[in-house]
């Protein structure tokens, strides 16, 4: 078993704190991952846990057991960083077992478990090179494999893919999200780019200054977003946002006026909204179709056409542009008239202080 939870955690540095009461199950053998911006405080939370970060407030508790005061050493968890920090001189069986020989584990045993862990990397060919004779993602499953060796309770990830370029960092994906299956283990992942984030995990947590935003698997958060940060925070390219006023409401949702003219009625919970409250409507990329018969009219202004889908950014005000995911065979031309339709089951509803409407059922 290899639980862990956040009870009421802080971290302050003097006056300044930067994780402010964060509350947080991670289930045994969950794939968990630490979402946000930079400065969010996604990293210093993945350094508390670590204990590489003196908890300031709350509990750290790992199997039912607090974990505070306890080293980082006697916490049975792995750390791998951004930075490989592979010893040059050392072979690569000498950095993945040099943790071990640190501790007094036999040679025997020291060398059957590099062997294991290079089996599952695919590194057993390269035990005897040296780190300046290997790719990037070869040294960085070489620092995996480090981690691997010590057979931790919990694997920490602090962002160890940044340092590769786009194509190793889509294969290095892969390889984790293959490692977390064969070792049927805890994983806590960092990382800034949420397409990392929705691939890879069973769970991923919204932070946000110090805060937790929302907790939930990668489709929960994409369909169902709690408020106007995770909603523009999750998914690419990111959701529309249009500035709208509430027309009416009823038992069946909310009218809302639209920019370009004309009404919408959405099928959400009114909550504590009013006729005449200025609110945001939400509405994803590929939930917007070509439609003569839609409620946007507009000019086709820019497209990216990527092959297998093509996006178009479109101008349906002199202040409002459209963001629109279709099919790679459309031919659409630029600066031409377009209409386009948009289904209200699709759209999200956001409050005045950026909360979520909720859909009525």
């Amino acid at each position: 078993m290899a639980n862990l939870q956040l009870r009421s955690a802080h971290k302050a540095y003097g006056a300044v704190e930067v994780i402010k009461g964060i509350d947080l199950d991670v289930e045994d053998r969950e794939f968990v991952v630490f979402v946000g911006p930079s400065g969010c405080g996604k990293s210093t939370l993945l350094r508390m846990i670590a204990g590489l970060e003196k908890i300031t407030g709350g509990d750290l508790m790992i199997d039912g057991v607090r974990a505070n005061e306890v080293d980082s050493s006697e916490r049975g968890l792995a750390m791998v960083f951004q930075s490989y920090a592979l010893y040059p001189h050392m072979t690569v069986a000498e950095n993945m077992g040099f943790a071990l020989r640190i501790a007094g584990v036999p040679v025997a045993e020291r060398e059957r478990k590099v062997r294991e862990a290079a089996q599952v990397l695919e590194l057993a060919h390269l035990l005897d090179r040296r780190p300046k004779d290997l790719s990037g993602g070869q040294r960085q499953r070489v620092a995996i494999g480090r981690a691997i060796v010590r057979n931790p309770k919990i694997f920490l990830f602090d962002e160890p893919l940044s340092n590769l370029d786009a194509a190793l960092r889509v294969n290095m994906r892969l390889e984790l999200m293959r490692l977390h299956q064969t070792l049927e283990t805890t994983m806590i992942y960092v990382t800034h780019d949420q397409i990392e984030a929705m691939t890879m995990a069973d769970k991923i947590v919204v932070l946000n200054a110090g805060h937790i935003e929302q907790v939930g698997s990668p489709l929960d958060l994409y369909n169902h977003p709690v408020n106007i940060f995770v909603a523009g925070f999750i998914g690419s390219p990111k959701m529309n946002m249009l500035r709208v006023r509430v027309e009416a409401i009823d038992a069946h949702g909310v009218s809302v006026a639209l920019p370009a003219g004309g009404t919408i009625s959405v099928p959400v919970n009114g909550g504590s909204i009013k006729v005449g409250d200025e609110i945001t409507l939400g509405i994803r990329p590929e939930h917007i179709r070509i439609d003569a018969a839609g409620q946007f009219g507009g000019e086709v202004i820019l497209a990216e056409r990527l092959g297998g889908l093509t996006i178009f950014h479109v101008a349906v005000t002199a202040d409002v542009t459209l963001v629109v995911q279709t099919d790679g065979a459309d031919r659409t031309a630029l600066h031409v008239p377009i209409a386009l339709g948009i289904d209200p089951h699709n759209c999200h509803l956001f409050d005045a202080a950026g909360k979520a409407l909720t859909k009525l059922n």
